[in-house]
């Protein structure tokens, strides 16, 4: 059987295709189209006009590829940038009707149940407990679980983009007062989420997104032209010299370092202070950087719950939902 799953981040909308054999999602075709949403979208969040049309013509154009791979209509979903837009329900809205794509959001902790799955999946059995960092770039994912979903799952506004926009807006490279102040913001938001993960003893932790792979490259991991199959771990230690390393620098400097990609070296430092808190309040020393998450987590769990589950998520996704019911949502659409 064939499918694929389209993500519409801040930055790009990326498409994978893959064969689903033997319950394994195996990758056939990934294509990516930039949009650079953290560049358009300022701190009201409102997602402009132009933005919205550049969206239209990247998801037709990634549903037009899924087609032409033999994969049946893209399951479609879009992270932060569009689910905390005031003008999410007419973007969702303008993009159906343009290109006859569902794209629905999910509630943070959703996503986060996801991305332990495909972690979960990748990581196998012998990992035991496993716990879950994912930095985003409008949103912090944790999670922790014994078995095939996490037991406990946190969503917090600590994405590397949000927090760059907040505290080093116009200071390249930022003070040393900026970055202390970011500082305290994290380590207060993740206090009850990190004795939580103490208290649980994890035996694995591992780490996803493009923000840890970049950093652990920064650390001496292997590039990604070696592949997914290559071990790639990133130290505390390590994670602490990158960040100090990165306040140092500007941004344009940042871009000449191994791993750091241009679109990211503005929002490096703020996830590399994000990683580096997590992992001291959580007494976590290593991360093993993870190269299945959330899409992959979306096609595992479409695979094993079938279709029924995805409309589930969709038809939640389309409408307003209240702050205060994600995990209310999250229990009716998953369980």
């Amino acid at each position: 059987m064939r499918m694929s799953v389209m993500d519409v981040g801040a930055n790009a909308v990326r498409l994978v295709v893959v064969d689903a054999l033997d319950g394994v999602p195996l990758p056939v075709h990934t294509a990516k189209w930039k949009v650079r949403l953290s560049e358009e979208v300022g701190p009201s969040g409102v997602i402009p006009e132009q933005s919205v049309g550049q969206l239209v013509s990247a998801v037709s154009e990634a549903a037009g590829t899924a087609r032409r791979w033999g994969s049946a209509e893209p399951l479609a979903f879009a992270t932060t940038v569009v689910r905390g837009a005031p003008n999410r329900l007419d973007v969702l809205r303008t993009i159906g009707e343009e290109t006859g794509v569902a794209l629905c959001t999910m509630p943070g902790e959703v996503e986060a149940e996801l991305t332990f799955l495909g972690a979960r999946r990748w990581m196998g059995w012998r990992a035991g407990p496993l716990a879950m960092f994912d930095i985003g770039g409008g949103s912090l994912e944790v999670a922790f679980g014994r078995g095939r979903l996490p037991d406990y799952v946190a969503s917090l506004p600590l994405g590397a983009r949000r927090l760059s926009r907040e505290f080093f807006d116009g200071d390249d490279p930022p003070t040393e007062q900026s970055v202390k102040e970011l500082r305290r913001k994290v380590r207060h938001q993740l206090r009850d989420v990190a004795a939580r993960i103490r208290w649980e003893g994890p035996r694995t932790a591992v780490a996803t997104s493009r923000t840890f792979q970049q950093l652990a490259r920064l650390g001496g991991a292997a590039p990604g032209r070696h592949g997914p199959f290559m071990a790639r771990q990133l130290s505390r230690a390590d994670l602490r010299l990158c960040r100090d390393r990165l306040a140092a620098l500007s941004s344009a400097e940042r871009a000449e370092l191994p791993g750091v990609s241009a679109p990211r070296a503005v929002q490096s430092l703020a996830g590399a202070i994000v990683g580096h808190t997590a992992m001291k309040l959580t007494g976590i020393k290593t991360v093993t950087i993870c190269p299945w998450a959330i899409r992959e987590g979306v096609l595992l769990r479409h695979m094993e719950d079938g279709g029924a589950w995805w409309a589930e998520v969709s038809r939640l996704g389309a409408v307003a939902v209240p702050a205060v019911q994600p995990v209310a949502l999250r229990v009716a659409a998953l369980h």
